[in-house]
């Protein structure tokens, strides 16, 4: 009896990872504007935006295509993957996951200029669970100090 409680438990286990490893992403939920969001009520997030976020946009000295192209080559080189949005039109939501268990978490980023330079918008939040440990900050801050840094190359 014991034995099959265990084995039950396994499978349980299993079926758990499985799903937040493969479940499907949609992009009509996850794809979100930074300046509209609602502040959720768990803190497994990081809100950049002018007006009640947890930190002020910065403005960065290039034009808001160029930042949108290196933030997407920043990301992309960090393990995310465009999830909805462009480039092209500077809001993108980008997928990230934990290494072990492949928790998803997603960051939504919008480019907007300003003056002559150009800032970025961002809402970072985990699918799962109440807490992300402060990976979602920790990302996006990342992320932001690699954008004045030269371009990556091959």
């Amino acid at each position: 009896m014991i034995k099959l409680i265990l084995l039950g438990a396994v499978f349980v286990a299993v079926a758990v990872a499985a799903y937040i490893r493969l479940a499907p992403s949609d992009p009509a939920r996850w794809h979100e504007d930074p300046r509209l969001v609602s502040r959720p009520t768990t803190p497994n997030f990081h809100l950049i935006r002018m007006v009640g976020g947890d930190a002020m946009p910065q403005v960065f000295q290039m034009a808001p295509d160029a930042l949108a192209a290196r933030l997407d080559e920043v990301a992309r080189a960090d393990g995310a993957t465009l999830l909805a949005g462009s480039v092209q039109s500077g809001h993108m939501t980008y997928v990230t996951r934990t290494p072990w268990m492949g928790y998803p978490d997603y960051t939504s980023v919008l480019i907007e200029p300003a003056g002559a330079g150009a800032m970025l918008l961002a809402f970072a939040r985990a699918r799962f669970g109440r807490s992300d440990l402060g990976n979602n900050r920790a990302r996006l801050e990342r992320w932001i100090a690699q954008l004045d840094r030269p371009a990556l190359t091959d």
